[in-house]
């Protein structure tokens, strides 16, 4: 029986320092998730990056609000994003599906129910999808979180076994991740309070930061579903993942059974 996984991937992961896509990162990425589905893994992505995609793709003459600048850029850079994810994927005869969703598809009814039987049929069918916020349309108290929510819910809403969430560091630390003096957390057992080592801070180039992937992470444990919080800047960390080679870094939320 085949296993089923999201993998969330930030902004921070697939953006270069100058907010540029990262097109080799993001090139290594299909590389794995190829590599995941070969080993019997129905995979859905979790992808970030429009806003940062579509902002280099236009200069804007005169002054937009964050809600314009938003929509605006969303759209124009939904439209790259997703051509460079079907490019890369095509290279492994992989049919890649765009799936734009927003927080209102998740309460229960008749939108929830639509949402996970377009998602299922497209996992029947080989269809690997590709989801995101539709930002065109979810402004202020529409939206997510950020994509660290919505994986979350994804994850529940599919019943999937694992949520991968990447991150540009390798997982929960005791202090700062450049304090030598700081450790990684590797396992975080059900009923565990790390709050104290969270800091409310948000990503250079996203939305979330690791406190929204410690409250993800601790929603979706409840749920059952194993959590991990990993480095996507490190080669092959997905395989690694995957093949428990114990000494790749990440931080491990065990399911409550």
């Amino acid at each position: 029986m085949k296993k089923r996984i999201v993998i969330k991937v930030g902004s921070n992961v697939l953006t270069r320092p100058d907010g540029k896509l990262d097109v080799t990162r993001m090139s290594a990425i299909v590389d794995q998730i190829a590599w995941l589905r070969r080993q019997d893994y129905e995979v859905i992505l979790v992808s970030s990056g429009a806003v940062a995609c579509g902002r280099r793709e236009l200069q804007v003459e005169h002054a937009l609000d964050s809600v314009e600048q938003r929509q605006l850029f969303s759209a124009l850079g939904q439209v790259k994003l997703v051509g460079l994810y079907y490019d890369l994927f095509r290279e492994y005869g992989i049919h890649v599906g765009q799936v734009l969703t927003m927080k209102e598809n998740f309460e229960p009814g008749e939108q929830y129910r639509n949402q996970r039987a377009c998602m299922t049929v497209m996992l029947e069918n080989d269809v690997l999808p590709i989801v995101n916020e539709n930002d065109t349309v979810s402004v202020t108290e529409l939206m997510f979180t950020d994509n660290d929510e919505l994986s979350g819910l994804i994850a529940q809403m599919m019943e999937a076994d694992t949520l991968v969430l990447l991150s540009n560091i390798d997982g929960i630390y005791t202090g700062h991740p450049d304090d030598p003096k700081s450790t990684l957390i590797r396992e975080v057992a059900p009923g565990s309070d790390l709050s104290q080592y969270i800091k409310e801070e948000k990503s250079a180039f996203g939305r979330g930061g690791m406190h929204s992937k410690y409250t993800t992470a601790l929603r979706v444990q409840q749920a059952g579903i194993r959590v991990i919080i990993a480095n996507g800047e490190r080669d092959d960390i997905l395989c690694d993942l995957i093949q428990r080679k114990a000494e790749t870094p990440h931080t491990e939320f065990v399911p409550c059974s």
